[in-house]
């Protein structure tokens, strides 16, 4: 037993390892496109004759509290209205639809081409709205907003002039975030999604790795969507099965840090809960779908392929880390109860440095967004321990929504409740969107508490505290969630 568990616990250990090292080599990547100027072709809007027509799809569904603001934000844009249409695409079941038409009808009173499109069937879920818009779509180019975000007035000046490159299939931009300092919560969310739009996509559309378009505040090509083979929605993460399908064509994505568009994050623990199984299980569903398609393309280079394999298995990492987590415990008695094993413990040291990789890639976006400066610095390392611990505290959710990917379990595309707030005056209690049923994993989430909590009563009496900080962090982030998810309740 002693044997299998140690095994088990190393080769976690060394795929977590592999997996830092695909993150630093992106970190090297984006240090290197810092220092390229762009020199892509664009279109020149001074000609009227270059200006294209482009389609603004908004896919939403019972989104009471922010229709009014998005449209409004919308109507905002600036762009010639000759080639400029608008589609709401209402798949909502409330009251909102009535809300929404009326709002739409004064649009439409300005002189604004808006329609407000309902389907009966609401089958493939927000998949389902993108293709039927896309059938009667007017624009050579449809740019895809949900409903927490809002784009600045000159987004589509920003971003159509990059499709004069005829290769261009998608341009996305990089996600803000309104209430980054709302609570704890936020400010972890906006960590991580600063990495990702940051490092990420950066390091990976400089080289010309797959990226994803991100659901939202991007840009497609309609030809390349027609030709990646359309919408489709047998996974929960249709953007990102859209994306894959589109680089194996051949279609480049372009890739814009510096056009920021706004958005709101989840301010509930139930709301980021169902977010973060949308995206992860998605990820693991496109992981089975396209990765062996990929894997078999004798022209996407092995580094592709490399990258490309974290990239859609980097929600399952979540399981190794929870796999990692629980064997600590045991290990730790292992070590302390088998000397014959003290060599290995002293080889295995070595996988501390995945830890050091990722405090380095993270501060590289951290100081990209706030700044440099010994207190940025400061705030940073706070930033990072508890951004890992929480992160822990929500891989048991996580990992079973990999594991229902991976396993082909199908499952309804649950909307992320928006809430209009972005300061403490803003209250969320009265959303009738947000889930009032505790999840089966909190009660497991409240006992991996317990047991985290045992492990630092263990290090006292072992009197051995070198995993000592790992089960604090754990113990903090599985309280945290479980916490947090009982008394977002109340």
């Amino acid at each position: 037993m002693d044997v299998a568990i140690i095994i088990t616990y190393t080769l976690a250990l060394l795929i977590i390892f592999m997996y830092s090292l695909a993150q630093l080599n992106l970190l090297f990547n984006y240090l290197k496109s810092r220092k390229q100027t762009d020199s892509s072709p664009t279109f020149d809007f001074s000609k009227k004759e270059e200006i294209p027509y482009v389609t603004v799809q908004l896919p939403v569904f019972n989104e009471l509290y922010v229709m009014d603001r998005l449209l409004d934000n919308i109507a905002q844009l600036e762009y010639p209205k000759d080639k400029l249409e608008i589609q709401v695409l209402d798949d909502s079941t409330d009251e909102s639809v009535v809300t929404t038409a009326a709002h739409i009808k004064k649009l439409q009173e300005y002189g604004l081409d808006i329609k407000h499109i309902c389907r009966e069937d609401r089958s493939g879920f927000k998949a389902g709205a993108l293709k039927e818009g896309l059938k009667i779509a007017k624009g050579e180019y449809i740019a895809i907003f949900d409903a927490d975000f809002l784009p600045g007035k000159k987004w589509l000046l920003q971003t159509i002039p990059y499709f004069k490159d005829e290769n261009i299939g998608v341009v996305q931009t990089r996600w803000g975030h309104i209430n980054r300092d709302y609570s704890m919560l936020t400010k972890i969310q906006a960590f991580a999604l600063d990495f990702h739009f940051t490092m990420e996509q950066v390091g990976r559309n400089y080289k010309d790795h797959f990226i994803n378009f991100n659901g939202t505040a991007g840009v497609w090509r309609k030809t390349c969507i027609e030709d990646a083979g359309n919408w489709q929605g047998d996974t929960l993460t249709e953007d990102l099965d859209l994306s894959y399908r589109a680089q194996l064509k051949k279609w480049k994505f372009k890739y814009l840090e510096e056009v920021e568009t706004p958005a709101e994050l989840p301010i509930v623990i139930s709301a980021a809960r169902s977010q973060q199984f949308r995206w992860n299980k998605g990820a693991a569903e496109n992981f089975q779908k396209l990765y062996w398609k990929l894997l078999r393309d004798k022209t996407v280079s092995f580094k592709t392929k490399f990258h490309s394999f974290f990239h859609l298995l980097n929600s399952s990492m979540f399981l190794l880390v929870l796999l990692v987590a629980v064997l600590s415990v045991p290990v730790m008695y292992i070590k302390n109860s088998n000397p014959m094993f003290s060599w290995y413990f002293n080889v295995i040291a070595f996988f501390a440095l995945s830890t050091v990789i990722f405090f380095f890639c993270y501060w590289h976006t951290f100081k990209k967004i706030h700044g440099k400066g010994f207190w940025n610095f400061m705030e940073y390392i706070k930033m990072f321990f508890t951004f890992f611990s929480i992160a822990m505290g929500f891989s048991v959710h996580n990992s079973m929504a990999v594991l229902e990917g991976h396993f082909g379990k199908k499952s309804e595309f649950v909307r992320t409740p928006k809430f209009n707030v972005s300061s403490l005056k803003d209250s969320w209690k009265g959303n009738k969107y947000v889930s009032k049923n505790i999840s089966g994993n909190t009660i497991i989430e409240a006992l991996l508490m317990g047991y985290f909590g045992f492990a630092l009563y263990s290090a006292f009496e072992l009197q051995d505290f070198g995993l000592f900080l790992f089960h604090i962090m754990l113990f903090l982030g599985f309280g945290f969630v479980f916490f947090k998810s009982v008394t977002s309740k109340i």
